[in-house]
């Protein structure tokens, strides 16, 4: 599974069930991202004991983004899958934005390197 655009590229890594992303997501609005969504969903409908999404690689994600990744940790919260989130130190925005996801899902193991 992989989505690619211009300025960014997200891919499933079914072994160490993973999903990367990495570059720039400036898509606009929520119709926009409905693409990765459906990536996020069926690897949720796969079931795995854990899903991490490594964000170490994403210099970017606008509004529209920060609320579609929202919309899936609150679709996690049903399910038994471990959640785990990798972001960087070294990008600014990760800080905030991905706090407030753990807010949504206080079980979710969120690292930064």
């Amino acid at each position: 599974m992989e989505v690619k655009g211009d300025n960014y590229k997200i891919w499933y890594d079914n072994n160490a069930a993973t999903v990367n992303f990495k570059g720039v997501l400036r898509l606009n609005g929520v119709e926009e991202y409905k693409e990765i969504f459906k990536l996020l969903n069926d690897v949720m409908t796969e079931e795995p004991a854990r899903i991490t999404l490594n964000l170490m690689h994403l210099e970017f994600l606008n509004s529209s983004g920060i609320t579609m990744l929202s919309k899936f940790v609150i679709e996690m919260r049903s399910k038994t899958i471990h959640l785990m989130i990798l972001g960087s130190n070294n990008l600014s925005w990760q800080g905030k934005s991905l706090r407030n996801l753990q807010r949504l899902m206080p079980n979710l193991n969120l690292t930064f390197v």
